[in-house]
């Protein structure tokens, strides 16, 4: 927990921070965690690989769009981690979406594993592309 703790620090907010391309900002350690708080919390609608919905693209019959994939082949890489939290911790309703806020039930370091699980799934291209992004 410390290692999750020390890094949401160190990336979050420590400026200039870079990686060279393709290194990612978590160890294994960290998806590991994330594995866990991701199957309790997010898997039910993602998908325990982070596959999303089938059909995420086309509403529902309640005009509502599913759970998107977030293995990178639907839009999560064009957020930042910081919007990637956000959206977790405020959840979408309040932007016309249907995800519940999970930050009353999620700590920082929680949802930062999260994130680390699910980015990696991303191929490396998708997390290169991001990377340049983002992270330099």
């Amino acid at each position: 927990m410390r290692i999750v703790k020390s890094l949401f620090f160190s990336i979050l907010l420590l400026p200039g921070y870079q990686a060279a391309a393709a290194e990612r900002w978590f160890n294994q350690e960290i998806v590991d965690y994330g594995n866990k708080i991701f199957q309790q919390n997010c898997a039910a609608c993602h998908g325990s690989n982070a596959e999303g919905t089938r059909d995420w693209k086309k509403t529902d019959a309640n005009g509502n769009y599913p759970p998107p994939p977030l293995d990178g082949s639907a839009h999560a890489w064009h957020h930042s981690i910081g919007q990637l939290a956000r959206s977790i911790r405020e959840g979408g309703v309040k932007l016309g979406g249907v995800m519940p806020p999970f930050g009353d039930r999620l700590s920082d370091q929680e949802i930062l594993a999260a994130i680390a699980f699910f980015q990696s799934k991303w191929p490396d291209k998708v997390y290169d592309g991001w990377h340049q992004r983002f992270m330099q």
